[in-house]
């Protein structure tokens, strides 16, 4: 068999998704032949994963000072980069210069240095780099963009679009690494990226100025103690004062948290568990961002990660019409549970305001998994034999610099309090898709 060989670097949360994929459904067309990661307990577990929840091989297991020689010693087509979200530059670039393609988590980077590096680098080497948006393979989001390049509504000219995080997922990004800006860029880079990049989608265009506010409102110790609270605590696991905190994550009561951080601590000392009211953060809670797009369309989007359900409306207007989204979500906390309940829906509609005629809802047939349904298509596209696709879902390195150029400007834009234009962040060679 011809099959593909994949080395992936950072065992975390975000690694099984991949690795699972690989064993279980994969094995005819690829291969895993390594892991990579800081620490070798976290890998360690996830070679048991692969075993014994997939029924996969295990793979030899190098630490991250070992990357150059694992690619040396495995010659793989293609590297699969899950690590922290500021290391991701690191590990893309180094594996195009070897030789190899990369499929990264999004976001691609964290602020537009990097994203320049990963762009200079492709262009050097002539290597690819595919950024794994799944929710542009979710039916209901293909459907939206097939209505709009249809002409339901004729030309879209601006984008409302109002994403909620809960009190479990939201708060999950401030109890771990996700909640220092230097990590993360903040939720309008690692989460928005998401959103930035279906607006990029559904309405074929890209950013070009950017104007935000955002700020620390609700989590954090400062918030809490404006609020009457008085009983803190560094960490949640083994923690009395944590007992009654509905934030709070046990580390120990969740067997596979437990393995992939708790165990996992003596190494690194990164604590999974942290109360989200402590010090420390640097990430807002509450965000708002107006763009511009090169097509002349106007967004205004705002994210809040604190809301009492998750899930998100969306509205486009055009020159012919209107449609509304509403998309309601399952809660989760990362790597908390089983990787199908990530994002997967509970409830939804779409409809379509005609301009002149009568309203009418759009029915999409939904199709199993995470994030909507969309996950097993985007592997699928990934590790097995992908389909012609007229939506173009498939998404490169400019397609992942656009999106995050977006948080990228909005933080700027926080920081000085000025409009940001995108072209003056990066260069970018030729055209994109």
């Amino acid at each position: 068999m011809n099959r593909k060989r994949y080395v992936l670097v950072g065992t975390g949360g975000r690694a099984e998704f991949f690795y699972g994929a690989i064993a279980r459904d994969f094995g005819a067309t690829a291969e895993l032949v390594a892991f990579c990661d800081a620490n070798e307990t976290r890998a360690r577990y996830a070679n048991h994963l692969l075993q014994d929840k997939y029924g996969g091989t295990a793979v030899d297991l190098y630490n991250a000072a070992q990357f150059e020689e694992m690619i040396e010693d495995k010659r793989p087509d293609t590297v699969i980069v899950t690590s922290i979200d500021r290391t991701h530059h690191h590990y893309i670039i180094r594996a195009l210069e070897l030789g190899c393609d990369v499929i990264t988590e999004k976001p691609m980077t964290v602020d537009e240095e990097k994203c320049q590096q990963i762009l200079d680098a492709v262009e050097r080497t002539g290597r690819n780099v595919r950024v794994t948006f799944n929710y542009r393979y979710a039916p209901h989001h293909t459907k939206a963009r097939e209505l709009i390049r249809d002409g339901a509504i004729g030309r879209v000219t601006s984008v409302h679009f109002e994403w909620l995080l809960n009190t479990e997922h939201g708060a999950d990004y401030f109890r771990r690494w996700h909640r220092d800006k230097r990590n993360s860029g903040g939720l309008l880079v690692h989460k928005s990226t998401h959103h930035f990049d279906l607006v990029n989608f559904w309405i074929n265009s890209q950013p070009d100025a950017v104007f935000a506010f955002g700020d620390l409102l609700f989590y954090g110790r400062e918030n809490a103690e404006q609020r009457g609270q008085t009983n803190f605590y560094n960490r949640a696991t083994g923690n009395v004062h944590a007992e009654d905190d509905p934030f709070a994550l046990h580390l120990d009561r969740n067997p596979n948290l437990k393995a992939m951080y708790l165990d996992a601590e003596h190494e690194d000392g990164y604590q999974r568990d942290q109360s989200v009211f402590g010090d420390g953060i640097s990430i807002e809670d509450t965000m708002s961002v107006v763009v511009r797009y090169k097509n002349k369309a106007m967004l205004t989007y705002s994210l809040n990660a604190y809301m009492p359900w998750e899930g998100y409306r969306i509205a486009f207007n055009g020159t012919a019409g209107r449609i509304e989204m509403e998309i309601v979500e399952k809660s989760y906390v990362n790597a908390g549970g089983e990787k199908a309940d990530e994002g997967a829906l509970e409830g939804k509609r779409i409809t379509v305001y005609p301009m002149f005629g009568k309203p009418y809802d759009v029915q999409v047939e939904e199709q199993a998994g995470g994030h909507g349904g969309g996950d097993p298509v985007l592997l699928n596209d990934l590790f097995g034999e992908p389909q012609e696709d007229p939506f173009h879902r498939a998404a490169n390195h400019q397609d992942g610099a656009r999106s995050i150029l977006t948080g990228i400007a909005a933080n700027q834009s926080i920081r000085t309090g000025l409009p940001v234009k995108v072209d003056q962040l990066v260069h970018f060679y030729g055209e994109s898709k």
